[in-house]
């Protein structure tokens, strides 16, 4: 069983009226091990990367897209969520950072850019940043 060890970090989203924002949010990851190794591909555990309100508010309104830079060896390795849930799950066997750049969707906010370092182990993992 993963247990929960989350970042917490706040969007400060100014709007067009020139109205300031504060969001809530989390971000990490959580894995869940197989048991043993597959043979079809070596994977040992399953894995979601996610951004997530802190307060479980929808976000949609203020998020336009999140987009989810994995490693290198996964096919379609930038992955574009549209809508909530802020998620993608995955199989794998290591350890690599994966870059989650955030898009608004108020014209006067540039493109947040998390780093999370995913790991394929017993308990949720989570990088840290403060925006």
């Amino acid at each position: 069983m993963a247990w929960p060890l989350n970042t917490y970090i706040y969007f400060l989203i100014t709007s067009l009226q020139g109205v300031t924002i504060v969001k809530p949010v989390t971000y990490g990851n959580i894995s869940r091990y197989f048991g043993k190794k597959r043979d079809e591909d070596g994977h040992t555990h399953q894995w979601t990367v996610y951004l997530r309100s802190y307060e479980n508010e929808d976000l949609s309104q203020y998020i336009k897209k999140v987009q989810f830079k994995l490693h290198e060896s996964y096919a379609n390795q930038t992955r574009i969520v549209n809508k909530p849930p802020f998620e993608i799950t995955e199989t794998g066997w290591g350890e690599f950072e994966i870059v989650i750049k955030v898009f608004f969707h108020c014209p006067n906010e540039k493109p947040v850019s998390l780093f999370n370092n995913n790991s394929c182990s017993y308990y949720e993992f989570t990088g840290s940043s403060t925006v």
